[in-house]
Protein backbone atom coordinates (compact mmCIF):
# COMPACT_ATOMS: atom_id res chain seq x y z
CA UNK A 1 0.00 0.00 0.00
CA UNK A 2 1.41 3.56 -0.88
CA UNK A 3 1.48 6.14 1.38
CA UNK A 4 1.93 9.85 0.14
CA UNK A 5 2.35 12.61 2.34
CA UNK A 6 2.21 16.19 2.44
CA UNK A 7 4.61 18.44 3.14
CA UNK A 8 4.65 22.24 3.37
CA UNK A 9 8.34 23.42 1.87
CA UNK A 10 10.57 26.11 2.17
CA UNK A 11 9.41 27.18 6.17
CA UNK A 12 10.30 25.74 9.12
CA UNK A 13 6.05 26.47 10.67
CA UNK A 14 3.34 24.30 9.67
CA UNK A 15 0.44 26.02 7.16
CA UNK A 16 3.02 28.46 6.27
CA UNK A 17 5.41 27.85 2.80
CA UNK A 18 4.16 26.08 -0.24
CA UNK A 19 2.83 22.41 0.35
CA UNK A 20 3.70 19.61 -1.93
CA UNK A 21 2.54 15.99 -2.19
CA UNK A 22 5.59 13.17 -2.16
CA UNK A 23 5.09 10.14 -3.01
CA UNK A 24 7.43 6.98 -3.05
CA UNK A 25 6.28 4.37 -6.00
CA UNK A 26 7.72 1.49 -8.03
CA UNK A 27 8.77 2.21 -11.75
CA UNK A 28 5.29 0.63 -12.49
CA UNK A 29 3.14 2.86 -11.13
CA UNK A 30 1.14 4.57 -13.79
CA UNK A 31 1.90 8.01 -15.38
CA UNK A 32 -1.97 8.25 -15.27
CA UNK A 33 -2.43 7.52 -11.92
CA UNK A 34 0.41 10.19 -10.82
CA UNK A 35 -1.35 12.79 -12.48
CA UNK A 36 -4.88 11.87 -11.07
CA UNK A 37 -3.26 11.51 -7.41
CA UNK A 38 -2.27 15.01 -8.43
CA UNK A 39 -5.77 16.26 -9.14
CA UNK A 40 -6.94 14.68 -6.24
CA UNK A 41 -4.43 16.61 -3.67
CA UNK A 42 -5.18 19.52 -5.79
CA UNK A 43 -1.48 21.39 -5.01
CA UNK A 44 0.29 23.52 -6.84
CA UNK A 45 2.63 20.04 -7.46
CA UNK A 46 2.65 16.53 -6.28
CA UNK A 47 6.14 15.06 -7.04
CA UNK A 48 6.40 10.94 -7.17
CA UNK A 49 10.30 9.18 -6.65
CA UNK A 50 11.06 5.77 -8.62
CA UNK A 51 14.10 4.71 -6.52
CA UNK A 52 16.53 3.54 -9.14
CA UNK A 53 19.68 2.06 -6.70
CA UNK A 54 21.63 4.95 -5.43
CA UNK A 55 19.65 7.23 -7.44
CA UNK A 56 15.70 8.48 -7.74
CA UNK A 57 13.82 9.10 -10.73
CA UNK A 58 11.67 12.17 -9.94
CA UNK A 59 8.19 13.24 -12.02
CA UNK A 60 6.08 16.48 -11.26
CA UNK A 61 2.80 17.50 -11.84
CA UNK A 62 0.48 20.22 -11.47
CA UNK A 63 -3.68 18.94 -10.96
CA UNK A 64 -3.51 19.55 -14.58
CA UNK A 65 0.06 18.68 -16.74
CA UNK A 66 3.28 16.78 -15.89
CA UNK A 67 6.05 19.72 -15.48
CA UNK A 68 9.83 19.35 -16.26
CA UNK A 69 11.37 20.99 -12.76
CA UNK A 70 9.68 22.13 -9.16
CA UNK A 71 11.62 23.63 -6.51
CA UNK A 72 9.52 23.14 -3.85
CA UNK A 73 8.64 19.89 -4.51
CA UNK A 74 11.84 18.95 -4.73
CA UNK A 75 12.24 20.21 -1.53
CA UNK A 76 9.31 18.30 0.23
CA UNK A 77 11.13 14.75 -1.65
CA UNK A 78 14.55 15.54 -0.10
CA UNK A 79 13.07 16.24 3.06
CA UNK A 80 10.97 12.96 3.11
CA UNK A 81 13.59 10.66 2.05
CA UNK A 82 15.69 11.71 4.49
CA UNK A 83 12.56 11.98 7.67
CA UNK A 84 12.07 8.54 6.35
CA UNK A 85 15.97 6.95 6.61
CA UNK A 86 16.01 6.34 3.10
CA UNK A 87 19.89 8.35 2.93
CA UNK A 88 21.60 9.46 6.16
CA UNK A 89 21.51 13.29 7.04
CA UNK A 90 25.57 13.00 5.46
CA UNK A 91 24.55 11.37 2.25
CA UNK A 92 23.51 13.37 -1.08
CA UNK A 93 20.32 12.76 -2.68
CA UNK A 94 20.44 12.82 -6.91
CA UNK A 95 16.84 12.90 -8.59
CA UNK A 96 17.04 12.48 -12.36
CA UNK A 97 14.13 15.01 -13.18
CA UNK A 98 13.40 15.94 -16.91
CA UNK A 99 14.69 19.39 -15.78
CA UNK A 100 17.61 18.13 -15.26
CA UNK A 101 19.89 16.34 -12.60
CA UNK A 102 19.43 17.68 -9.13
CA UNK A 103 21.93 16.80 -6.15
CA UNK A 104 20.22 17.51 -2.53
CA UNK A 105 22.25 17.55 0.68
CA UNK A 106 21.28 18.20 3.93
CA UNK A 107 22.73 20.65 6.59
CA UNK A 108 21.37 20.53 9.94
CA UNK A 109 17.49 21.78 9.05
CA UNK A 110 18.12 23.45 5.85
CA UNK A 111 18.08 21.38 2.93
CA UNK A 112 20.40 22.43 0.04
CA UNK A 113 19.17 22.15 -4.02
CA UNK A 114 21.44 22.55 -6.59
CA UNK A 115 19.27 23.29 -10.23
CA UNK A 116 20.34 24.46 -13.53
CA UNK A 117 20.36 28.27 -14.16
CA UNK A 118 18.20 29.07 -16.73
CA UNK A 119 19.08 31.36 -19.49
CA UNK A 120 17.38 35.02 -19.73
CA UNK A 121 16.57 37.21 -22.67
CA UNK A 122 15.52 40.73 -22.40
CA UNK A 123 12.07 41.97 -24.30
CA UNK A 124 10.01 44.48 -24.63
CA UNK A 125 7.49 45.97 -22.07
CA UNK A 126 4.52 44.20 -23.31
CA UNK A 127 1.39 46.85 -23.79
CA UNK A 128 -0.99 45.82 -22.10
CA UNK A 129 0.95 44.24 -19.05
CA UNK A 130 -0.75 46.62 -16.21
CA UNK A 131 -4.10 46.37 -17.33
CA UNK A 132 -2.96 42.58 -17.08
CA UNK A 133 -0.96 42.22 -13.69
CA UNK A 134 -1.78 45.83 -12.31
CA UNK A 135 1.50 47.61 -12.47
CA UNK A 136 4.11 49.39 -15.22
CA UNK A 137 7.00 46.70 -15.32
CA UNK A 138 10.68 48.39 -15.12
CA UNK A 139 11.62 45.43 -17.64
CA UNK A 140 10.72 42.29 -18.96
CA UNK A 141 12.98 39.23 -19.83
CA UNK A 142 11.95 35.75 -21.04
CA UNK A 143 13.12 32.52 -20.26
CA UNK A 144 13.10 28.86 -21.24
CA UNK A 145 9.62 27.06 -20.28
CA UNK A 146 8.07 29.73 -21.48
CA UNK A 147 8.47 31.59 -17.93
CA UNK A 148 7.79 35.70 -18.33
CA UNK A 149 10.04 37.65 -15.98
CA UNK A 150 8.85 41.48 -14.83
CA UNK A 151 10.94 43.36 -12.48
CA UNK A 152 8.67 46.19 -10.94
CA UNK A 153 9.69 49.28 -9.14
CA UNK A 154 9.07 48.44 -5.80
CA UNK A 155 7.78 45.98 -2.73
CA UNK A 156 4.72 47.45 -2.97
CA UNK A 157 3.97 46.70 -7.18
CA UNK A 158 4.66 42.80 -6.54
CA UNK A 159 2.41 42.98 -3.27
CA UNK A 160 -0.23 44.73 -4.65
CA UNK A 161 -0.24 42.79 -8.08
CA UNK A 162 -3.84 41.97 -8.78
CA UNK A 163 -3.37 39.65 -12.04
CA UNK A 164 -6.19 38.58 -14.36
CA UNK A 165 -5.87 34.91 -14.40
CA UNK A 166 -7.99 34.36 -17.65
CA UNK A 167 -6.42 37.40 -19.69
CA UNK A 168 -2.98 35.93 -18.53
CA UNK A 169 -4.20 32.83 -20.49
CA UNK A 170 -4.45 34.44 -23.79
CA UNK A 171 -1.72 36.54 -23.69
CA UNK A 172 1.65 35.19 -23.42
CA UNK A 173 1.78 35.88 -19.59
CA UNK A 174 0.28 32.23 -18.48
CA UNK A 175 4.03 31.09 -16.87
CA UNK A 176 4.88 34.98 -14.85
CA UNK A 177 7.22 35.53 -12.41
CA UNK A 178 7.35 39.36 -10.81
CA UNK A 179 10.15 40.42 -8.94
CA UNK A 180 11.44 43.73 -6.97
CA UNK A 181 14.24 44.61 -4.90
CA UNK A 182 14.03 43.99 -1.22
CA UNK A 183 13.22 46.92 1.30
CA UNK A 184 13.69 45.25 4.41
CA UNK A 185 17.30 44.02 5.68
CA UNK A 186 15.89 40.48 5.62
CA UNK A 187 15.69 39.93 1.93
CA UNK A 188 17.78 41.13 -0.80
CA UNK A 189 14.54 40.29 -3.43
CA UNK A 190 10.80 40.06 -3.60
CA UNK A 191 8.54 37.83 -5.95
CA UNK A 192 4.95 36.18 -6.99
CA UNK A 193 4.83 33.82 -9.31
CA UNK A 194 1.53 32.83 -11.36
CA UNK A 195 1.10 30.13 -13.77
CA UNK A 196 -2.75 29.66 -14.39
CA UNK A 197 -2.24 27.76 -17.59
CA UNK A 198 -0.53 25.19 -15.23
CA UNK A 199 -4.08 24.97 -13.13
CA UNK A 200 -1.93 27.23 -10.23
CA UNK A 201 -3.15 30.53 -10.44
CA UNK A 202 -0.18 31.78 -7.57
CA UNK A 203 2.46 29.03 -6.17
CA UNK A 204 3.23 30.08 -2.34
CA UNK A 205 6.92 29.52 -3.09
CA UNK A 206 8.79 28.88 -5.62
CA UNK A 207 12.28 27.34 -5.78
CA UNK A 208 12.68 26.95 -9.39
CA UNK A 209 11.83 30.95 -10.47
CA UNK A 210 15.21 31.32 -8.81
CA UNK A 211 16.42 28.94 -11.52
CA UNK A 212 15.90 32.40 -13.45
CA UNK A 213 15.67 34.93 -10.57
CA UNK A 214 18.56 34.51 -8.94
CA UNK A 215 20.80 34.73 -12.40
CA UNK A 216 18.53 38.24 -13.20
CA UNK A 217 19.35 39.68 -9.77
CA UNK A 218 23.22 38.62 -10.82
CA UNK A 219 23.54 40.80 -13.18
CA UNK A 220 21.68 43.72 -11.70
CA UNK A 221 23.90 43.64 -8.35
CA UNK A 222 27.25 41.60 -9.01
CA UNK A 223 26.59 39.54 -5.98
CA UNK A 224 26.09 35.92 -5.93
CA UNK A 225 24.32 35.12 -2.89
CA UNK A 226 20.81 36.18 -1.90
CA UNK A 227 18.04 35.95 0.91
CA UNK A 228 14.61 36.15 -1.14
CA UNK A 229 11.03 36.44 -0.35
CA UNK A 230 7.92 35.36 -1.72
CA UNK A 231 4.97 37.77 -0.89
CA UNK A 232 2.25 34.95 -1.32
CA UNK A 233 -0.07 34.60 1.40
CA UNK A 234 1.75 31.84 2.85
CA UNK A 235 5.12 33.62 2.43
CA UNK A 236 8.55 31.88 1.82
CA UNK A 237 12.12 32.42 2.66
CA UNK A 238 14.94 30.75 0.25
CA UNK A 239 18.57 30.98 0.87
CA UNK A 240 19.74 31.16 -2.77
CA UNK A 241 23.27 31.34 -4.52
CA UNK A 242 24.60 31.51 -8.49
CA UNK A 243 27.70 28.69 -9.18
CA UNK A 244 28.51 29.58 -12.84
CA UNK A 245 25.75 27.71 -14.73
CA UNK A 246 24.30 26.21 -12.11
CA UNK A 247 21.89 27.63 -8.58
CA UNK A 248 22.18 26.70 -5.03
CA UNK A 249 18.55 26.66 -3.17
CA UNK A 250 18.47 26.26 0.36
CA UNK A 251 15.01 26.07 2.46
CA UNK A 252 13.67 24.08 5.09
CA UNK A 253 10.54 21.48 5.35
CA UNK A 254 7.90 19.94 7.63
CA UNK A 255 5.46 17.36 6.97
CA UNK A 256 1.90 17.84 7.87
CA UNK A 257 0.47 14.67 7.18
CA UNK A 258 0.66 10.84 5.60
CA UNK A 259 -2.40 8.95 4.24
CA UNK A 260 -2.54 5.38 2.82
CA UNK A 261 -3.99 5.41 -1.28
CA UNK A 262 -6.38 2.70 -0.74
CA UNK A 263 -7.39 2.81 -4.48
Amino acid sequence: MNTIYQVDAFTSIPFKGNPAGVMIVDEHFPAEKMQQLAMEMNLSESAFIISNGNEFRIRYFTPNREVPLCGHATLASGHIIYELGLKNADEAIVFKAEGGELTITKQGDWITMNFPAYPLTKMDVQVDFKATVGFEPIEMYSSIYDWVIAVAASEADILDAKPDFERMKTNGLAHLMITAKGEQPDRDFVLRVFAPLAGINEDPVTGSAHCALIPLWHQKTGKTEFNSYQLSKRTGRLKVKLLNDRVEIKGQAITVFQAELKV
